[in-house]
């Protein structure tokens, strides 16, 4: 590792049979206006977010047609085509979007075929190397929204097909129709309600990247576990967050967006803290407990 790359520092995890990507890779759906619509405030901060991106050592972008929409797959391509070889960019199909906040699962096999053409000429690419359902949509048979993706990854316009916010029950039934080369769900320090999804993932080697992955909340007090563990390590609640979760699983691959080249900074350099067994241990037996206590009141 260098100062210049330090996402280099979180390992590699491979997705699929041919994806190497860094385990700290960079969410752009922040990118987009507020409620995750329209043009962003700063255009050209977030082209160098992502520009720096690159820079720091990070080789996954994860986005979606729906942010946006359209806007995040643009500003990807403005910013950063002609990609860099190591560089996956990871896109999303499956939620349409009717304005600020509103997000509706369409998972029709046309639907999904069509979008992923749209994400292909955006995005300035003939393949996407990882196409991820976005949510799986309760009206279409699953078996027909997995084929759609089946059909487009024979066709070569997708290298691998990945889910989004999916059930242990719901990813073993995916994976009797397509191999699955990674799962997208909510999971952060006090949110860890996709624990059976991620040992599902760790069993059969399958890439989890966590949205929403830096959450402390009452933890990052003064006083508590995750500021002492912060300060023991010169670094900010938010990166120990960070850190905690590369150091829970080795199929682990946050995705921490933002739309401020600063904190992004901040964030990649999570990529270099390195906790102990019993640091990690007792940050999650504190956010445990703070879990808990919330159910309680």
């Amino acid at each position: 590792m260098t100062p210049a790359t330090p996402v280099a520092a979180s390992g590699t995890l491979r997705l699929g049979d041919e994806l190497e990507v860094r385990r700290l890779g960079f969410g752009a759906m922040r990118l987009t206006g507020p409620g995750v619509w329209g043009e962003p405030a700063d255009r050209d901060e977030a082209l160098a977010v992502l520009r720096r991106a690159v820079e720091l050592g990070v080789t996954l972008i994860d986005t979606a047609d729906s942010y946006g929409p359209e806007v995040s797959e643009r500003l990807i391509a403005e910013a950063l085509w002609p990609y860099p070889d190591d560089l996956v960019i990871a896109t999303k199909a499956g939620l349409a979007r009717t304005g600020p906040n509103e997000w509706v699962p369409v998972g029709r096999p046309a639907y999904l075929v069509q979008q992923c053409e749209l994400s292909l000429r955006r995005l300035g690419v003939e393949r996407i190397d990882l196409f991820q359902l976005h949510r799986i949509d309760r009206d279409v048979p699953l078996a027909e929204q997995l084929g759609a993706l089946a059909e487009l990854r024979e066709a070569g316009k997708i290298g691998h097909i990945g889910l989004s916010e999916v059930t242990a029950a719901q990813l073993a039934e995916a994976r009797e129709v397509v191999d699955v080369a990674s799962v997208q769900n909510r999971y952060n320090l006090l949110d860890r309600g996709h624990e059976d999804v991620l040992e599902a993932c760790e069993s059969a080697g399958i890439g989890f990247l966590p949205w929403f992955p830096v959450a402390t909340g009452e933890l990052a007090e003064p006083g508590g576990v995750l500021d002492a563990t912060a300060a023991a390590h010169e670094a900010t609640p938010a990166q120990i967050a960070l850190a905690w979760l590369l150091a829970r699983s080795e199929v682990m691959l946050p995705i921490p967006g933002t739309s401020k080249v600063a904190h992004l900074e901040e964030n990649c350099h999570a990529a270099g803290i390195a906790l102990s067994e019993d640091e990690v241990a007792e940050l999650g037996d504190a956010a445990a407990a703070l879990t808990a206590s919330y159910r309680r009141s």
